[in-house]
């Protein structure tokens, strides 16, 4: 049976740690990445935490991509979850790993809903 959709999770490791405690660039980073998965970027909300971290959404046309961060431990946690077929989403979380200045990743893929045949 064909999925709905596709629901990336990744864990990025041995991060840029000044970039995982500032808003505007973790904003503008997950803003990239979304345009780079070829998905169309409808808002965004980041949330920086005292003493440090950030959390945020991309509501994109295609669902969402989202971010926490943990400056302190140099990790962020990101989930992509598109309905679209995009090709390039695992690039573009790839892509991201490389800005956010991560050595290291796990990724988790998990189909989404089910298309019930015709």
């Amino acid at each position: 049976m064909e999925s709905l959709g596709r629901h990336i999770l990744v864990e990025y490791y041995g991060c840029d740690v000044n970039l995982l405690n500032r808003a505007s660039a973790v904003k503008e980073v997950m803003e990239d990445a979304a345009r780079a998965a070829r998905a169309t970027v409808v808002e965004s909300f980041i949330h920086q935490f005292s003493p440090f971290g950030v959390s945020g959404v991309v509501v994109i046309a295609e669902s969402h991509l989202t971010i926490h961060t943990w400056p302190e431990r140099g990790e962020a946690a990101v989930d992509l979850f598109t309905c679209s077929n995009a090709p390039k989403a695992r690039a573009a979380l790839d892509w991201l790993c490389g800005r956010l200045g991560g050595n290291a990743s796990r990724f988790r893929e998990i189909p989404r809903g089910a298309l019930a045949p015709d």
